[in-house]
């Protein structure tokens, strides 16, 4: 078992990854952290089992065991800013979400150092892997969906106006996949009334969506920003809800086949 990802190997041209699942915090740093950081609250909470249907696809999937609050994988790793003049949550955190801090000496930066050290300890793994396997699945198949599942509290005032809607598929402004991809995923979206939706909204896509997706080169990803509203609490215990949860899974998968159907 590998500390830092865990990883399944499909044999289909679909790699389902989930950067932020992951709620581990290693020891030297949880004695500084605030009872707050230590519940790990800005989780995407259950996405595993949310999207366990994965399997009956054949996909790979990848995803994270350490919390984002020790590193972000969804950041690029010099940590620029994906969203200029918006709030950032960076590469390694210092605040919540909700601007709580993190770390009891209220600290506004991690150092340099440790900032490295946390970024070559746990993000690099991730991103080897993830390499690896995207270029495993595109020599086997010539292409290859890349699909960031995550998932969000849906009123978070620091980060966004009002209310986030249900589903937010972000593919960096139609860069990062086949029009032909945005397009049946639009499709699917439209043919659901049950959930709100937006492409290329709030949530236009992160680094890994950003970064790996590369349409002219067979690999085509796609981020999904769903609202944890959708299927389970958004207060601790942040527990699942099943009736909740049934309700959205079907249309979470629509989504994934459409894409995959249009490879």
């Amino acid at each position: 078992m590998n500390d830092v990802f865990h990883f399944e190997a499909g044999s289909a041209p679909l790699l389902i990854s989930i950067p932020h699942l992951g709620r581990l915090i290693p020891e030297p740093q949880r004695a500084g952290m605030t009872e707050l950081a230590l519940r790990s609250g800005d989780t995407d909470w259950h996405l595993d089992r949310l999207y366990a249907f994965g399997r009956t696809m054949g996909a790979s999937f990848l995803w994270a065991r350490y919390s984002r609050y020790v590193v972000d994988l969804n950041r690029p790793p010099n940590d620029e800013s994906l969203y200029p003049g918006q709030a950032k949550t960076g590469l390694c955190p210092t605040h919540t979400f909700d601007g709580q801090p993190l770390y009891q000496d209220g600290r506004d930066e991690i150092g340099v150092d440790e900032r490295d050290a946390r970024r070559q300890a746990y993000w690099q793994p991730y991103h080897d892997k993830l390499n690896e396997e995207l270029a495993r699945l595109r020599a086997a198949h010539g292409k290859v969906l890349l699909w960031e599942a995550h998932s969000i509290a849906s009123v978070i005032p620091r980060l966004f106006d009002g209310k986030l809607p249900d589903l937010n598929i972000g593919t960096s402004s139609g860069a990062s996949c086949a029009s032909g991809i945005e397009s049946a995923i639009r499709q699917a979206l439209e043919q659901q009334g049950a959930y709100s939706w937006a492409v290329n909204g709030r949530f236009k896509g992160g680094y890994i969506t950003r970064h790996y997706g590369a349409p002219q080169d067979g690999i085509h990803a796609v981020q999904l920003e769903m609202c944890q509203s959708t299927y389970m609490d958004e207060q601790p215990p942040y527990a699942w809800r099943d009736e909740a949860a049934s309700q959205i899974e079907p249309v979470v998968r629509s989504l994934v086949r459409a894409a995959f159907e249009r490879l």
